[in-house]
């Protein structure tokens, strides 16, 4: 666990690093000041709007207390050993077989299951499933994928206005055209650099959040065979998302929902089933 924040860390500190390096590069304390304001308002926007949006994307319905009350149970015990508050629970009418949690604070989350969870999973594995989704609120993952995000968004602007500049200010002596190349290489390959460390934080996370949940609800083996009947499912089922919307809120999920999780690992924004699995075994062992 120790390691996982650690590493959280140093990649939103990497994070950081590109973004003043190339707000310098680009227009100084200024350039870097604008573009930085720029994200953190389009992502506080983002930040406390983007739970409602998800619901209601994914057509969300308060979960029925009477209907589900093993649910609220589960969620209550699990909430009293995390130290959280209840989170508010919700139902998708699909039957994609997901869950996932949202909200920007453990006083506003929100935990999201789907028909089809509920139909394929064991007791046992769903109340895995739960803890996984309790531990991103505990560990107010939502808040850390909002920083990574607005850092990376701002460096994306950054390497947009570099690339215009290297486009319309290269000189005619060597001096300058050389000066306007290493801007547009740098603007090429500053925000792929940012994409894959906001791609490793949110792995990061996941495993963080499998680690936590196992503890919490004391079975690992119990979300490690969760895990892959919902990854066996996905296969079988080759869903595709109906918008890019959906594909930009796949990440939420605690496996990727659609039939492009085949990507390279690199550029996933889950980490590999094989290993997580395989880490939650091993801490069974362990405990």
């Amino acid at each position: 666990m120790f390691f996982n924040r650690l590493k959280t860390f140093v990649l939103l500190a990497s994070l950081s690093g590109l973004l003043f390096l190339l707000g310098y590069w680009a227009g100084g304390k200024n350039g870097l000041i604008m573009a930085f304001m720029f994200s953190m308002i389009m992502n506080f926007v983002t930040y406390f709007f983007s739970d409602k949006i998800v619901l209601a994307l994914y057509k969300a319905q308060p979960l029925d207390p009477e209907k589900h009350r093993d649910i609220y149970q589960m969620v209550k015990e699990l909430c009293s050993r995390a130290e959280i508050p209840m989170p508010k629970l919700w139902y998708i009418p699909t039957s994609m077989a997901n869950a996932f949690a949202t909200g920007r604070s453990p006083k506003h989350a929100s935990v999201a299951v789907t028909q089809g969870i509920l139909d394929i999973l064991e007791p046992n594995e769903l109340r895995g499933v739960l803890a996984h989704e309790i531990s991103h609120v505990k560990n107010r993952d939502i808040l850390i994928g909002t920083i990574a995000a607005t850092i990376a968004t701002a460096i994306g602007y950054i390497a947009h206005m570099l690339q215009w500049a290297a486009f319309f200010g290269a000189g005619r002596n060597d001096r300058d055209r050389s000066s306007g190349l290493g801007a547009l290489i740098a603007a090429i390959i500053m925000p792929i650099a940012a994409t894959l460390i906001q791609l490793a934080i949110t792995r990061s996370r996941e495993y963080l959040a499998d680690e936590t949940g196992a503890k919490c609800c004391h079975d690992p083996l119990a979300l490690a065979s969760a895990l892959e009947k919902l990854y066996d499912h996905t296969r079988q089922e080759h869903r595709e998302p109906e918008s890019h919307a959906q594909t930009a809120t796949a990440s939420l999920f605690i496996v990727y929902p659609f039939s492009g999780s085949s990507i390279v690992n690199l550029f996933s924004t889950h980490p590999p089933m094989e290993k997580r699995v395989a880490r939650l075994r091993k801490m069974a062992e362990r405990m």
